[in-house]
């Protein structure tokens, strides 16, 4: 349930307001649009009634939200949430970021991938330093050495760090490295041990939808998080599980549009993961671009054909610099005022 207060409430009614709400055993949380203020009610609605509100003087209307999702929700909070990535990289409400970078931290020629992202202008660095991997036999990523290096290479050119986790158990290791932006994989989507944990930090979180998953179950993996405190979420849309075999995933653009419409968190895409192949790779974060996403994660790396892992959907500098151009040209059209 959502209480929309009316433009003339004062400070002292709304804390009055929401002291009195908290006391009958709601939580409750506070959104102050540029327009309007909205209260939402967590909790088993059905036991005030919402006539009984909207007779209150400061009180505009009420509305009950049937989504499960309550945090997340747009109706709770109207306007675009803007994540905080650090390094000065804010990502929605109309800030558009490209996170690149190989999928496995293989070593020294991490900076120089980085350099050469920064170069065409990608603004955060991705890079695996722990791999999840469908057979325990595949290479599993350089662990905490991998972090090291993420971290020396995004100090030294001032980007933010995105890289994945695993594990609720390395949520200190992650801290300690000082990892910008905590990734959630596709197989994590639903690991709400890790989700809790997260909930717990104040750092980003990267959310990527599950391979199977539906845009509310994506959103309430993002309630999980958002539960416990956590506000600064980044939803991304990395394609799912059909009866397509010619591409390795099939790329849910509508779930951009659909998340955008029911959630105030910022959505990206991921082509990379989302196609599989380098020779779709740019024709999908095009249409992820069009589709009004706030930013992309797209994997680069020097020699692709050497990569540890994902080499075939990877990019290399010179393409991902065409890519970029082109990129930049789409986000002029789509984001043109109308006159």
């Amino acid at each position: 349930m959502i209480a929309v207060v009316r433009q003339s409430a004062t400070q002292d009614q709304l804390d009055h307001f929401v002291s009195w709400l908290e006391s009958k055993g709601f939580s409750t949380n506070v959104s102050r649009g540029s327009n309007e203020t909205v209260v939402g009610l967590i909790g088993d609605t059905t036991t005030i009634d919402p006539f009984l509100l909207e007779s209150m003087d400061i009180i505009e209307h009420v509305t009950r939200v049937s989504e499960p999702f309550k945090q997340a929700n747009r109706k709770f909070h109207p306007a675009d949430t803007v994540v905080d990535c650090g390094h000065g990289v804010l990502i929605g409400g109309g800030s558009f970021q490209v996170m690149a970078g190989p999928c496995s931290v293989e070593g020294d020629n991490l900076l120089a991938i980085a350099r050469e992202v920064k170069e065409a202008g990608a603004t955060m660095l991705r890079g695996g330093a722990f791999k999840p991997r469908t057979s325990p036999y595949a290479n599993q990523g350089m662990g905490a050495e991998g972090l090291r290096l993420l971290h020396e290479a995004g100090t030294e050119l001032g980007m933010p760090v995105v890289t994945e986790i695993m594990d609720a158990r390395d949520v200190q290791l992650f801290e300690d490295m000082e990892v910008d932006v905590l990734q959630v994989g596709a197989r994590n989507m639903q690991n709400f041990t890790l989700l809790k944990e997260l909930g717990k930090l104040r750092r980003p979180v990267l959310l990527k939808r599950g391979m199977s998953a539906t845009i509310d179950e994506w959103l309430m993996s993002a309630e999980y998080i958002m539960a416990g405190g956590n506000e600064n979420v980044v939803l991304c849309e990395r394609g799912v599980r059909t009866f397509e075999t010619r591409t390795r995933n099939t790329f849910d653009t509508n779930a951009i549009a659909v998340a955008h419409h029911l959630s105030h968190l910022p959505v990206v895409g991921d082509p990379s993961h989302a196609t599989g192949y380098t020779r779709y790779v740019v024709s999908a974060a095009l249409a992820a671009t069009a589709a009004g996403a706030d930013g992309l994660e797209i994997e680069v790396h020097d020699r692709p054909e050497h990569a540890w892992s994902d080499g075939a959907q990877a990019l290399t500098p010179k393409q991902f610099r065409n890519a970029m151009r082109r990129i930049e040209l789409v986000r002029q059209a789509v984001t043109m005022e109308d006159e």
